[in-house]
């Protein structure tokens, strides 16, 4: 059983900056990934960035340039840098962690809400 904790949400005015940090506890095995989600109000969940065990990031095109994903996984903690903030990436973001191989595993945390005013 892996638990996700995100901190580091809040209200921020376009053009600022956000850290958003995830902690993990429990075991998490290589060739897992873990990533930031987020949910605007009457939209679906979208991936924002994820990391691999072995480094490798994937980010959204609305993202690119702005944000930053780093950690490392073998600590469990990862980290979301978002710069040039805009309103349209006012979300609940979320942390994940998933594993496709044997022990499979997607386990999801709580959500931090993340608010950015013009």
């Amino acid at each position: 059983q892996v638990q996700l904790v995100e901190s580091g949400g809040g209200l921020v005015q376009a053009g600022g900056s956000l850290r958003l940090s995830c902690a993990a506890s429990g075991i998490i095995f290589s060739l897992s990934t873990m990533g930031w989600y987020r949910q605007a109000p009457g939209k679906q969940r979208e991936l924002v960035a994820h990391i691999t065990t072995s480094g490798t990031t994937n980010y959204a095109d609305s993202v690119k340039g702005r944000f930053t994903i780093s950690g490392d996984i073998a600590k469990n903690t990862i980290y979301l840098q978002m710069n040039s903030l805009k309103p349209e990436d006012t979300a609940v973001y979320y942390c994940n962690v998933v594993r496709l191989g044997f022990p499979k595993y997607d386990y999801w945390g709580q959500g931090t809400q993340v608010t950015v005013s013009s």
